[in-house]
Protein backbone atom coordinates (compact mmCIF):
# COMPACT_ATOMS: atom_id res chain seq x y z
CA UNK A 1 0.00 0.00 0.00
CA UNK A 2 1.86 2.99 -1.04
CA UNK A 3 2.38 6.17 1.84
CA UNK A 4 0.29 8.65 1.57
CA UNK A 5 2.54 12.18 1.71
CA UNK A 6 1.68 14.37 4.24
CA UNK A 7 2.16 18.24 3.43
CA UNK A 8 4.40 19.93 5.53
CA UNK A 9 3.78 23.69 6.31
CA UNK A 10 6.36 26.02 7.05
CA UNK A 11 7.27 25.91 10.34
CA UNK A 12 5.81 29.09 12.41
CA UNK A 13 9.05 31.67 13.85
CA UNK A 14 10.36 31.39 10.64
CA UNK A 15 12.67 34.79 9.98
CA UNK A 16 8.95 36.35 8.29
CA UNK A 17 7.21 35.97 10.93
CA UNK A 18 9.37 37.40 13.51
CA UNK A 19 9.90 40.36 11.42
CA UNK A 20 6.14 40.83 11.40
CA UNK A 21 5.41 40.47 15.05
CA UNK A 22 8.85 43.19 15.40
CA UNK A 23 7.43 45.75 13.53
CA UNK A 24 4.29 45.16 15.06
CA UNK A 25 5.38 45.52 18.04
CA UNK A 26 7.10 48.52 17.78
CA UNK A 27 4.23 50.40 16.04
CA UNK A 28 1.91 49.57 19.08
CA UNK A 29 4.69 50.70 21.28
CA UNK A 30 5.10 53.85 19.23
CA UNK A 31 1.45 54.78 19.60
CA UNK A 32 1.40 54.05 22.84
CA UNK A 33 4.31 56.94 23.20
CA UNK A 34 2.53 59.04 21.33
CA UNK A 35 -0.50 58.75 23.13
CA UNK A 36 1.17 59.12 26.65
CA UNK A 37 3.27 61.79 25.65
CA UNK A 38 -0.45 63.98 24.54
CA UNK A 39 -1.72 62.87 27.61
CA UNK A 40 1.51 64.50 29.25
CA UNK A 41 1.59 67.47 27.31
CA UNK A 42 -2.27 68.25 28.34
CA UNK A 43 -1.69 67.78 31.78
CA UNK A 44 1.25 70.03 31.82
CA UNK A 45 -0.79 72.54 30.03
CA UNK A 46 -3.53 71.76 32.95
CA UNK A 47 -0.51 72.25 35.44
CA UNK A 48 0.08 76.00 34.27
CA UNK A 49 -3.54 76.95 34.26
CA UNK A 50 -2.91 77.56 38.19
CA UNK A 51 0.92 76.95 38.35
CA UNK A 52 2.52 79.87 37.57
CA UNK A 53 5.34 79.03 35.00
CA UNK A 54 8.82 79.09 36.13
CA UNK A 55 10.03 80.38 32.58
CA UNK A 56 10.59 78.38 29.17
CA UNK A 57 13.49 77.03 27.30
CA UNK A 58 14.61 80.63 25.98
CA UNK A 59 14.52 82.40 29.21
CA UNK A 60 17.01 79.75 30.85
CA UNK A 61 18.57 79.73 27.48
CA UNK A 62 19.46 83.42 28.40
CA UNK A 63 20.21 82.75 32.20
CA UNK A 64 23.20 80.58 31.24
CA UNK A 65 24.37 83.21 28.66
CA UNK A 66 24.01 85.73 30.60
CA UNK A 67 24.90 84.49 34.24
CA UNK A 68 21.17 86.34 35.65
CA UNK A 69 18.32 87.68 34.02
CA UNK A 70 16.03 90.11 35.70
CA UNK A 71 12.15 88.55 36.86
CA UNK A 72 9.81 88.69 39.21
CA UNK A 73 6.12 87.33 38.55
CA UNK A 74 3.13 88.90 39.28
CA UNK A 75 -0.43 88.67 38.94
CA UNK A 76 -2.70 90.14 36.97
CA UNK A 77 -4.29 92.32 39.98
CA UNK A 78 -0.92 93.98 40.20
CA UNK A 79 -0.57 94.83 36.57
CA UNK A 80 -1.99 98.64 35.81
CA UNK A 81 -5.07 97.26 33.20
CA UNK A 82 -3.54 99.89 30.69
CA UNK A 83 -0.87 97.43 30.20
CA UNK A 84 -2.94 94.60 29.36
CA UNK A 85 -4.74 96.39 27.14
CA UNK A 86 -1.54 98.25 25.64
CA UNK A 87 0.07 94.94 25.17
CA UNK A 88 -3.18 93.08 23.32
CA UNK A 89 -3.34 96.84 20.97
CA UNK A 90 0.01 96.55 19.96
CA UNK A 91 0.06 92.14 19.45
CA UNK A 92 -3.17 91.30 18.99
CA UNK A 93 -6.06 93.15 18.82
CA UNK A 94 -8.72 90.53 18.49
CA UNK A 95 -7.46 88.87 21.49
CA UNK A 96 -11.00 88.54 22.78
CA UNK A 97 -12.77 86.78 19.48
CA UNK A 98 -10.26 84.50 18.45
CA UNK A 99 -9.54 81.10 19.60
CA UNK A 100 -5.51 80.76 19.39
CA UNK A 101 -5.28 82.02 15.94
CA UNK A 102 -6.36 85.46 14.00
CA UNK A 103 -7.51 84.13 10.66
CA UNK A 104 -8.09 88.03 9.50
CA UNK A 105 -4.85 88.59 10.68
CA UNK A 106 -3.17 85.12 8.94
CA UNK A 107 -5.11 86.44 5.54
CA UNK A 108 -3.63 90.07 6.04
CA UNK A 109 0.19 88.41 6.52
CA UNK A 110 -0.49 86.16 3.30
CA UNK A 111 -1.45 88.74 1.31
CA UNK A 112 1.35 90.84 2.33
CA UNK A 113 3.83 88.29 0.68
CA UNK A 114 4.60 87.11 4.61
CA UNK A 115 5.96 90.33 5.66
CA UNK A 116 3.79 91.54 8.46
CA UNK A 117 3.47 88.80 11.75
CA UNK A 118 0.57 87.54 12.23
CA UNK A 119 1.21 85.66 15.85
CA UNK A 120 -1.16 86.31 18.69
CA UNK A 121 -0.77 86.53 22.49
CA UNK A 122 -1.27 83.02 22.87
CA UNK A 123 0.91 81.42 19.91
CA UNK A 124 3.84 83.53 21.38
CA UNK A 125 3.06 82.17 25.17
CA UNK A 126 3.41 78.56 23.42
CA UNK A 127 6.40 79.94 21.96
CA UNK A 128 8.10 81.13 25.61
CA UNK A 129 6.18 78.79 28.02
CA UNK A 130 6.07 75.29 26.25
CA UNK A 131 8.21 75.64 23.00
CA UNK A 132 11.70 76.92 21.28
CA UNK A 133 12.43 79.74 19.17
CA UNK A 134 12.72 79.99 15.58
CA UNK A 135 10.97 79.41 12.52
CA UNK A 136 11.53 75.73 12.08
CA UNK A 137 8.29 73.50 10.78
CA UNK A 138 8.50 71.09 13.66
CA UNK A 139 7.99 73.73 16.47
CA UNK A 140 5.29 75.59 14.42
CA UNK A 141 3.44 72.12 13.87
CA UNK A 142 3.50 72.26 17.92
CA UNK A 143 2.71 75.50 18.02
CA UNK A 144 -0.77 74.95 16.06
CA UNK A 145 -1.39 71.81 18.11
CA UNK A 146 -0.62 73.06 21.38
CA UNK A 147 -2.48 76.70 21.07
CA UNK A 148 -6.06 74.94 20.74
CA UNK A 149 -5.40 72.89 24.06
CA UNK A 150 -4.46 75.91 25.72
CA UNK A 151 -7.23 78.18 24.97
CA UNK A 152 -9.36 75.49 26.00
CA UNK A 153 -8.31 74.77 29.12
CA UNK A 154 -7.56 78.61 30.08
CA UNK A 155 -9.16 82.08 30.04
CA UNK A 156 -8.18 84.63 28.14
CA UNK A 157 -6.73 86.32 31.34
CA UNK A 158 -4.97 84.07 32.07
CA UNK A 159 -3.08 83.49 28.86
CA UNK A 160 -2.25 87.66 29.03
CA UNK A 161 -1.00 87.19 32.85
CA UNK A 162 1.22 84.27 31.60
CA UNK A 163 2.29 86.59 28.22
CA UNK A 164 3.15 89.82 30.12
CA UNK A 165 5.50 87.59 32.92
CA UNK A 166 7.40 85.86 30.32
CA UNK A 167 7.52 88.70 27.54
CA UNK A 168 11.28 89.78 27.14
CA UNK A 169 11.54 93.51 27.13
CA UNK A 170 14.80 93.78 27.07
CA UNK A 171 18.06 92.02 27.39
CA UNK A 172 17.79 89.67 30.00
CA UNK A 173 15.10 91.28 30.92
CA UNK A 174 11.59 89.10 31.39
CA UNK A 175 8.02 89.89 32.50
CA UNK A 176 6.24 93.29 33.27
CA UNK A 177 7.29 93.86 37.08
CA UNK A 178 10.89 93.53 36.27
CA UNK A 179 10.65 95.59 32.35
CA UNK A 180 8.77 98.68 34.89
CA UNK A 181 11.46 98.72 37.24
CA UNK A 182 14.01 98.63 34.53
CA UNK A 183 13.08 100.88 32.59
CA UNK A 184 10.76 103.50 34.81
CA UNK A 185 11.88 102.47 38.23
CA UNK A 186 8.21 102.04 39.36
CA UNK A 187 6.13 98.74 40.12
CA UNK A 188 3.86 97.04 37.09
CA UNK A 189 0.47 98.39 39.05
CA UNK A 190 1.72 102.14 38.51
CA UNK A 191 2.43 102.39 35.01
CA UNK A 192 0.82 105.23 33.42
CA UNK A 193 -0.79 104.80 29.89
CA UNK A 194 2.46 106.27 28.07
CA UNK A 195 4.69 104.19 30.25
CA UNK A 196 2.39 101.29 28.92
CA UNK A 197 2.54 101.78 25.57
CA UNK A 198 5.92 102.63 25.49
CA UNK A 199 6.82 98.93 26.85
CA UNK A 200 4.33 97.69 24.42
CA UNK A 201 5.80 99.60 21.46
CA UNK A 202 9.33 97.65 22.17
CA UNK A 203 8.08 94.16 22.55
CA UNK A 204 8.71 92.66 18.58
CA UNK A 205 12.33 94.11 18.90
CA UNK A 206 13.27 94.25 22.62
CA UNK A 207 16.63 93.72 22.23
CA UNK A 208 17.00 96.16 19.96
CA UNK A 209 14.47 99.02 21.39
CA UNK A 210 14.47 100.65 24.20
CA UNK A 211 11.14 102.40 26.45
CA UNK A 212 13.25 104.58 28.40
CA UNK A 213 15.39 106.25 25.20
CA UNK A 214 12.94 105.34 22.48
CA UNK A 215 13.64 106.43 18.93
CA UNK A 216 11.12 108.59 16.39
CA UNK A 217 9.85 105.37 15.40
CA UNK A 218 9.03 104.15 18.60
CA UNK A 219 7.26 107.17 20.16
CA UNK A 220 5.14 106.96 16.74
CA UNK A 221 4.20 103.25 17.40
CA UNK A 222 3.50 104.20 21.46
CA UNK A 223 1.59 107.23 20.53
CA UNK A 224 -0.87 104.52 18.26
CA UNK A 225 -0.56 101.80 20.99
CA UNK A 226 -1.99 104.44 23.29
CA UNK A 227 -4.73 105.72 20.84
CA UNK A 228 -5.67 101.53 20.38
CA UNK A 229 -5.58 100.70 24.08
CA UNK A 230 -7.95 103.36 24.88
CA UNK A 231 -10.21 102.10 21.45
CA UNK A 232 -10.08 98.27 23.34
CA UNK A 233 -11.41 99.54 26.35
CA UNK A 234 -14.06 101.76 24.97
CA UNK A 235 -15.26 99.15 22.79
CA UNK A 236 -15.61 96.31 24.95
CA UNK A 237 -12.73 94.22 23.32
CA UNK A 238 -11.02 94.27 26.88
CA UNK A 239 -13.95 92.39 28.50
CA UNK A 240 -12.46 89.20 28.68
CA UNK A 241 -9.37 89.86 30.21
CA UNK A 242 -10.87 92.58 32.11
CA UNK A 243 -9.53 95.04 31.23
Amino acid sequence: MPRRKTSRKSPRGGPIDRLARAIRRTLRWMVVAAVALVLLLIAWIGVYRFVDPPGGLYMWQEWRRLGAIERRWVPMLQIAPVMARAAVAAEDANFCRHWGFDVVAIRSAIEAGGTRGASTISQQVVKNVFLWHGRSWPRKVLEAGITPVMELMWSKERVLEVYLNVAEFDTGVFGIEAAAQHYFNRAAADLTPRQAALLAAILPAPQARSASRPTDRVTRRARAIEDGAATIARDGRAACFGG
